[in-house]
């Protein structure tokens, strides 16, 4: 049931899409006229970035001409252009699924379930705040749809239904993206891209988290509150939960599972120390999530075998992620390439500084949100978009962390309706819950969180230095 979901939400495919775009990209390089920005290094990031006001169009001589395979040749150079981070990601979903085996993420949250159980507002409050720090920190999303039927089956018990089971989980994992501090597939790609230090502005963003999270946890909570007053009021009253939906078996907070939960903590504290005061970065966290990996298999007494078999199921199902960043960083190859990369940029930067700095960042949130439709990957949506709003934040006189915090909101918020979104989709299924239903439920919400994001962007447009 699971995989059909997966199947049936991806038309058309993320790779498909990608893959178009490459293409596109060559054909535009036969239109576009050819031309280039002057660039400079900037000593705080050692990075090179456009100097506004210097774009000039190529001369004659100057011009590249473009082979009809030349959109193929990118997409290995786009692989290698991308590899820290397909290493990268491979390696954590081998360590998150050693974690998940261990038992100690499914523990945690039957623990938190069990305690609360009596007091809904903390129940539903602290389980969001869980989901949530799990896609601020590292970026958990598919890893939660295993726990669908979990989280259901609590709110069955409680008097509730599978909507509020989705508003924990859908929700706060869409916030913990959209504000994500440290999360390795998001918002430290974006920041790499935009020559920003990882982690900058973490405590701006955990700030952020705490406020939208705040407002997803009262819309989540009413709908609670009027259903188990009220039972007729749900919105799935027409659907049955008899079947499917048992609680595992063996959900207990053992000293070894607390001691992994305690040394994954500690690690990404650990990294967030070094990142702010040593430079971290991606070969640093792939050595403290490798640490933390072996020393999950040591303690919940994992024999070898079965570390590596975890570890490489793990590592595979990151495999159409790894595919999507590499395909997706080949359209800036095939851009680059053709010498027209620099020319829409100036043509959109254009638009955007007539409408002065603070819509420009309105603007940027509403491309986002837009193309995550259409590539509802995080990390491939920061390889397709991010090399070029970096600059064009550049000449519009956008501060860089606000072309990222745009690029976060228009990611992660949507992400609660995009139906080309294959996580989204197949966690509504393991809850049953019809699409249309959802969107009924959670479309009031989103009009909200876009609309303070919106005035957030203002903000930071005003006030730079609040990310410091």
């Amino acid at each position: 049931m699971q995989s059909d979901s997966l199947k049936k939400s991806r038309i058309p495919d993320s790779l498909v899409l990608i893959f178009g775009m490459i293409f596109l990209a060559q054909m535009l390089s036969y239109i576009i006229p050819q031309g280039m920005f002057e660039r400079e290094v900037q000593n705080s990031s050692s990075r090179e970035m456009i100097v506004p006001g210097s774009y000039e169009g190529l001369l004659p001589d100057q011009l590249v001409s473009i082979e009809p395979w030349t959109f193929l040749a990118a997409i290995p150079k786009g692989l290698a252009s991308a590899q820290d981070i397909i290493f990268l990601v491979f390696l954590v979903g081998g360590v998150i699924a050693l974690l998940r085996r261990s038992g100690a993420i499914d523990a945690l949250l039957l623990t938190a379930v069990r305690y609360f159980e009596r007091a809904p507002s903390l129940l539903i409050g602290g389980t969001m705040l869980l989901f949530g720090a799990g896609s601020f920190t590292i970026g958990m999303g598919e890893e939660y749809i295993a726990l669908m039927p979990l989280l259901v089956t609590m709110c069955l018990a409680l008097r509730m239904d599978a909507i509020v089971a989705g508003g924990i989980v859908i929700v706060a994992g869409g916030i913990g993206w959209a504000t994500a501090g440290i999360n390795p597939f998001g918002v430290l790609i974006a920041q790499d891209i935009s020559g920003l230090a990882p982690t900058s502005g973490l405590w701006f963003r955990m700030i952020l988290f705490l406020v939208f999270i705040s407002i997803a946890f009262n819309h989540v909570y009413r709908y609670a509150t009027a259903i188990k007053e009220d039972p007729s009021k749900s919105l799935l009253s027409k659907i049955d939960y008899s079947i499917g939906f048992e609680p595992p078996a063996d959900v207990k907070l053992t000293p070894q599972r607390l001691a992994i939960l305690t040394l994954f903590i500690g690690g990404i504290g650990f990294f967030v120390y070094g990142a702010q005061s040593k430079g971290w970065y991606i070969s640093e966290l792939n050595i403290i999530f490798l640490a933390i990996g072996l020393a999950t298999a040591v303690i919940s007494r994992m024999g070898a075998s079965e570390t590596s078999d975890t570890f490489l199921s793990g590592a595979r199902d990151m495999t159409t992620a790894a595919i999507i960043i590499g395909f997706a960083r080949a359209i800036e190859v095939t851009l680059s390439d053709g010498q027209i990369i620099d020319t829409i940029i100036y043509y959109m930067a254009s638009l955007l500084n007539g409408a002065g700095s603070s819509m420009a960042a309105v603007g940027m949130l509403i491309f986002q949100s837009v193309i995550n439709l259409f590539i509802p990957s995080g990390s491939g949506q920061a390889f397709v978009t991010m090399p070029i709003m970096s600059p064009i934040a550049a000449i519009t006189g956008v501060p860089q962390q606000t072309a990222v915090l745009a690029y976060q909101f228009g990611d992660g918020f949507t992400n609660m309706v995009v139906p080309t979104n294959a996580v989204f989709i197949a966690t509504l299924a393991m809850a049953k819950v019809p699409y249309a239903i959802w969107i009924k439920f959670v479309w009031p919400l989103l009009m909200k969180l876009l609309a303070l994001a919106a005035l957030v962007l203002v903000i930071t447009v005003q006030f730079p230095a609040i990310f410091i």
